[in-house]
């Protein structure tokens, strides 16, 4: 029995439907289905125009997704790769930046729960939070903070 071809609208919107997509990242995953007839770039500029495809709506899902466990500075470099516009990127610093030093300290405590004991283990856990892309005072922040644990509380 022969395979039901999927028409390449039916796939961007089933790949939409699933999750936000950046309109390089859906271009990627329709060009390998594309055919010489199909028209990639004139979709895209289809579904943004119905709204099926938002850059706001993608750049807001992304940090929704990744802001409880990266950094800002992570949380940027993915939205540049997705090659949104810089105002776009803009508008979305203005929301993380007051809350990166929260989200440093409650990354931490999940992951160590026990305040550090000696130089190496706070060097350990400071890299932890800078492989994530937090900004250092946000770290300084995150490893002063009082943990579940302490009788200082």
């Amino acid at each position: 029995m022969a395979k039901l071809q999927i028409s390449l609208k039916a796939r961007a919107l089933r790949y939409l439907s699933m999750r936000e997509h950046s309109r390089n990242e859906l271009a990627r995953k329709l060009g390998r289905y594309a055919e010489e007839t199909d028209d990639v770039m004139a979709l895209l500029n289809a579904l943004e125009i119905s709204n099926f495809l938002s850059a706001e709506r993608f750049s807001e899902s992304l940090v929704n997704r990744r802001q409880a466990r990266f950094g800002n500075q992570r949380i940027f470099a993915e939205l540049q790769s997705h090659s949104l516009d810089k105002e776009q990127i803009d508008n979305v610093k203005l929301s993380l930046i007051e809350s990166e030093a929260v989200r440093a300290k409650d990354v931490l405590h999940r992951k160590y729960p026990a305040k550090p004991l000696d130089h190496q283990e706070r060097a350990k856990q400071m890299n932890f939070l800078l492989q994530r892309g937090f900004s250092g005072k946000s770290i300084q922040f995150a490893i002063r903070a009082s943990r579940q644990g302490d009788e200082s509380e």
